[in-house]
């Protein structure tokens, strides 16, 4: 462990970090900056080459950023996993999707330690950083490396270190954000707080990868249910005609018990929709069922309907049917500024739509084009956002609030405003033209 340790406080070591994604490529940026050597994989081509001129394909990520580091020699990006022996530590950030059958899906961890299990050396330093459940390090990881007969802790050493990452928010870098480590071993943890701690400023060590584990889909569990129950709240006040916002800001003045949430067209991205299914799979081993995390899914799953009925409601107000409606949907992304639809609430929503027989169009400044999805595949581009377009439009669905968006402008022009996020708070003028959802 001393000569890695060392290679680590020195910057000597290489890192090696798998997927160069929204979690991966910040990552590898901040170890950059930091003075570190890294080599980036990626089984993405298109990705890969990107990278390699220096150009970046998320939208918050500048390729200056990445191109100054490429040029410099630091920074090197590659597709042949066979080069993960060059790496003294090894990052893994791929992606840990649900089965249609709402299990965890791991293939894509399986397939990077395969990788990694056919180039282990000693001395190497393997962090897991995808969300997965309880017990994923030391039941699927760990036994894996160690076929090889290399032993953990004292050939090579495995960690746990759950990703945190808020895409767009200008606030909290990578560097900022606490750090949550984890070592299978005193030696591995050792190793891990080493790491961590030449680019993050604060690190927090755990006792066990478990408790590190359960620690992010603690995190993403407790948004899940609160924003469940501040949707359910909606629907409530929706019926007895209270203005569901204007009850969270009231009761936002409370300087202590209260942190609010806010209601929206259901969840998404990446963590929230998806995390806590993956405590709710792991604990029918242990004979338990996860009722908040299940109840939370059925209501914020249940709160697509809800706004594509009160389309339906609202169109019908004015004499017109959802079949054959023209329906403007206002942002794709899955929140505001950025350029990830990843299980988004609008992608549902709009199949929801289509299927109603509704013609659709949207406008996102951040996605010009829908890619195909896991489960969707709408082959739609971003329309211009013009007075033509909102005019020819029957009903426009604000579903992100994107910033850059004037949403008074957006109101003058439209026939029916459905929105589902408050952005015309404070719009008085076209009040019978704005239906909240």
């Amino acid at each position: 462990m001393q000569p890695l340790t060392q290679k680590i406080v020195h910057k000597k070591a290489k890192v090696g970090i798998i997927g160069m994604g929204y979690v991966g490529l910040p990552l590898v940026l901040r170890f950059c900056e930091q003075g570190f050597r890294v080599l980036g994989f990626d089984v993405d081509k298109k990705k890969v080459a990107s990278l390699k001129k220096g150009r970046s394909y998320i939208q918050t990520i500048s390729s200056k950023r990445i191109s100054q580091f490429v040029r410099g020699g630091q920074l090197d990006v590659t597709d042949d996993f066979s080069r993960l022996r060059e790496s003294d530590c090894i990052l893994i950030c791929v992606p840990t999707p649900l089965t249609e059958t709402m299990d965890p899906d791991l293939q894509y961890i399986e397939r990077t330690t395969e990788s990694i299990r056919k180039h282990l050396r000693k001395g190497q330093l393997v962090v897991l950083e995808s969300t997965t459940y309880p017990g994923t390090t030391e039941e699927l990881i760990l036994p894996r490396l160690e076929s090889t007969r290399l032993r953990v802790g004292k050939d090579f050493f495995l960690a746990y270190s759950p990703e945190r990452e808020d895409p767009g928010n200008k606030d909290f870098s990578t560097g900022v954000i606490p750090k949550v480590v984890a070592g299978f071993t005193p030696s591995c943890k050792e190793a891990v707080v080493a790491l961590y701690s030449q680019i993050i400023q604060k690190v927090v060590p755990v006792s066990s990868p478990r408790v590190a584990e359960l620690t992010k889909l603690l995190e993403n569990i407790y948004r899940s249910v609160n924003i469940a129950l501040v949707n359910e709240l909606k629907m409530l006040a929706d019926r007895m005609g209270i203005d569901i916002w204007e009850v969270i800001a009231a009761a936002s003045t409370k300087p202590f018990g209260f942190s609010p949430f806010y209601p929206g067209p259901g969840m998404g991205g990446h963590c929230i929709p998806i995390d806590p299914f993956y405590l709710s799979w792991k604990a029918r081993e242990y004979d338990f069922t996860t009722r908040f995390i299940h109840l939370a899914g059925e209501i914020n799953v249940h709160v697509h309907y809800y706004v594509v009925a009160k389309i339906q409601d609202a169109l019908n107000q004015q004499g017109k049917s959802l079949k054959g409606a023209k329906v403007l949907i206002l942002g794709v992304a899955y929140k505001k500024d950025v350029d990830d639809a990843r299980e988004s609430p609008a992608l549902a929503i709009m199949e929801l739509l289509q299927k109603k027989g509704a013609e659709l169009l949207y406008h996102d400044p951040f996605i010009p084009e829908l890619p195909a999805f896991r489960k969707y595949h709408f082959k739609l581009k971003s329309s211009p956002l013009t007075e033509k377009l909102l005019r020819r439009a029957d009903a426009a669905v604000v579903v992100t609030d994107h910033t850059q968006i004037d949403y008074r402008w957006v109101v003058k022009h439209t026939p029916l405003v459905i929105d589902t996020r408050n952005a015309t708070q404070g719009i008085k003028a076209f009040g019978k033209k704005i239906i909240k959802a």
